[in-house]
């Protein structure tokens, strides 16, 4: 009995479910803001024939709808961060993000969908894979975006389209993963205005 009672104990210290009396040192989480770094300019004026561009708010599969960092070491596999986390769920962010980019360059009225606001054009789109990539060392960080463009009037769909930014991290961390994902969101948005371009 009394060897069981030693052996019970034993486990649970190797567990890690009683502690001895040392401190163990628990990294803190460090948050990080997703962005676009594309360099601030005065937006360009509004078009006069501008129509106005709804945006829905971009959807994400259910693993990735989450504040945390994704990472994949293997084909076929996702983790998450532990001590990283975004401040903002990514595909709410990017839409924000995608608005503010739309906006700014003057070729459409653009505005969130869901509100008051009646639209000639709805922009729908989905964050298929976004993750850090850490199959080898540092990896990269790989963004998938599908996008729809609904002509509403005509209730017809203009066009589909597949983005594709991978993103070598510079170093092989969640910093390295956050820095690389601002950049793949970046050029992602460069190839996305530059379909919709070619839709007007």
């Amino acid at each position: 009995m009394k060897a069981a009672l030693v052996f019970a104990a034993l486990s649970l210290v190797l567990t890690g479910c009683i502690n001895l009396g040392e401190k163990t040192k628990i990294p803190a989480v460090v948050y990080y803001v997703l962005n676009d770094p594309v360099p601030a300019t005065d937006p360009a004026p509004l078009r006069a024939d501008a129509q106005t561009l709804l945006v829905l708010d971009t959807t994400t599969g259910s693993f990735y709808d989450t504040d945390q960092l994704v990472f994949s070491s293997s084909a076929g596999t996702r983790g998450q961060y532990q001590f990283a986390r975004w401040t903002e769920r990514p595909g709410k962010r990017f839409a924000d993000l995608m608005r503010t980019r739309l906006d700014r360059q003057g070729a459409w009225n653009v505005s969130a969908a869901g509100g008051y606001v009646r639209g000639d054009m709805l922009l729908d789109t989905e964050l298929v894979e976004f993750y850090h990539d850490a199959a080898s060392e540092p990896g990269q960080m790989r963004l998938v975006l599908r996008a729809e463009l609904v002509d509403l009037k005509q209730r017809a769909l203009l066009g589909r389209r597949m983005l594709e930014q991978q993103v070598p991290l510079t170093t092989y961390d969640a910093a390295g993963a956050a820095q690389a994902a601002n950049l793949a969101v970046s050029r992602v948005l460069d190839a996305l205005s530059a379909w919709l371009t070619t839709l007007q």
